[in-house]
């Protein structure tokens, strides 16, 4: 079973990292940056969430210990720059590619936290955080306000995904079937959201009523 989740989460680690490159290279060429702007927030939104994670678990940073995956970024970030360059892009591939990014880094963060016997609720956290910080980097960089504060469910999605591993891992399913099946939901229910504009209630004070008289 180790192996199978072994051979599973690898390429889930790489894709994830890849995804989240790609659709930060897609949201800085709508604010028409460089190159080099390009780069940067694809690396911030690429290993930004894995990144924080490793620093609270008091881990080596992921892409520090294996530089594979900077490099992972790095050529999905120059891929997605001269393929747009070519070939016009929808806002759709940018959503798409957004919510597998969240998908597959939400089941490698919390699947790292359950490798340190984090308890379950850490774990999640630590899933939905290395899921959404990444995107929230790169959504501050471009100047833009962060999906994850708006809009269709978003750390939502992740957060149920990561309880859904757990659970699905408390219950005995080999780990690597829980990692692909809660994956799968979060894909979904971000996309689910997305067309049916599913989200979470928000903020609405009511005016206070003025007297005429007394405060």
């Amino acid at each position: 079973m180790d192996l199978l989740l072994g051979s599973v989460m690898a390429p889930i680690s790489f894709g994830a990292v890849a995804l989240m490159a790609a659709a930060g290279v897609l949201e800085a060429g709508r604010k028409r940056f460089d190159l080099f702007g390009m780069v940067v927030v694809a690396l911030a939104a690429a290993l930004g969430g894995g990144s924080l994670r490793d620093l609270l678990l008091g881990r080596p940073v992921f892409w520090v210990a294996e530089q594979a995956y900077l490099i992972a970024a790095l050529v999905a970030a120059l891929a997605t720059f001269f393929l747009a360059r070519m070939v016009r892009l929808p806002m759709r591939v940018f959503l798409i590619a957004d919510a597998a990014g969240l998908a597959l880094f939400t089941i490698t963060g919390t699947k790292a936290a359950l490798g340190l016997d984090a308890p379950w609720l850490v774990a999640s956290v630590m899933g939905v955080i290395t899921g959404v910080v990444g995107g929230i980097l790169r959504d501050v960089l471009c100047n833009e306000e962060p999906l994850v504060f708006q809009g269709p469910l978003y750390a939502t999605a992740s957060w149920f995904g990561a309880l859904g591993y757990l659970g699905l891992n408390g219950l005995g399913f080999d780990a690597a079937i829980a990692a692909l099946t809660a994956g799968g939901a979060i894909f979904s229910l971000r996309l689910v959201a997305i067309r049916w504009q599913v989200q979470l209630p928000r903020f609405k004070a009511r005016d206070a009523e003025r007297g005429g008289g007394g405060e």
